[in-house]
């Protein structure tokens, strides 16, 4: 089934000569509980791309669609909405909030959009993420890898439609990195969690489902993997 839908995209900075296409006439559809990677070199649009899919910027022109309905055809409260309810972001540097410990880290989208945490649901997630003994610990007395995990909790807390990843890897040494690719194939398959993850790692990649690679704001390959 269809999750997402990307009509025609295109994101334009500057004017005249100084204009760049950041992203060209993409489309491209996300089936429900896909793990879908996104590769490219340096300025191919990779990050663009997430940040419009993420409702973070708007396109210049074209469409996003997340179950059916149009993204940006909401005005700015709307899509502020949107964001806290269907779309959990994972970022490289983490953006914890310094002074909240781990748990409530992970819960303050759901406090920020005036609904209660349910503890079962906190727990599990907490379970699933091996944090459980450190809850109530800051983001400084995490480890990269400890604070890549809460990070990965508030995103999925919300169980949002779709979880967008900005290279959630590549501030993290190989151990940790295997451990945070497992834990998010985990959430894939257990939630059957949408995952779109940016990443110039051809390994990470390789782990997902499906490829996408972009150069120059288009996209160059699509292809299907086989991870089973």
């Amino acid at each position: 089934m269809e999750l997402m839908r990307i009509e025609n995209l295109c994101k334009t900075y500057g004017k005249g000569e100084n204009e760049v296409k950041a992203l060209d006439n993409v489309s491209f559809t996300v089936p429900k509980g896909q793990m879908l990677a996104v590769i490219g070199p340096s300025g191919s649009g990779k990050s663009t791309l997430l940040h419009i899919l993420g409702g973070v910027d708007r396109p210049t022109s074209g469409k996003v669609f997340l179950d059916e309905q149009d993204v940006f055809a909401q005005d700015n409260k709307n899509l502020a909405i949107f964001r806290r309810r269907q779309v959990g972001l994972i970022y490289q540097f983490y953006n914890l909030i310094p002074v909240l410990d781990a748990e409530e880290n992970i819960t303050l989208p759901l406090i920020m959009d005036g609904r209660k945490p349910d503890k079962k649901h906190l727990d599990d997630l907490l379970e699933l993420l091996q944090i459980k003994e450190r809850r109530h610990h800051l983001p400084s007395q995490l480890s990269g890898g400890q604070q890549q995990r809460v990070s990965i909790g508030r995103a999925l807390f919300t169980s949002p439609g779709v979880i967008l990843a900005d290279e959630p890897t590549g501030n993290l040494d190989s151990k940790n990195s295997a451990e945070i690719m497992k834990l998010l194939q985990k959430s894939n398959h257990d939630y059957e969690q949408t995952m779109i993850i940016i990443t110039h790692d051809e390994n990470i990649a390789l782990q997902c489902d499906r490829i996408l690679t972009l150069s120059d704001g288009k996209i160059v390959s699509d292809k299907l993997n086989d991870r089973k």
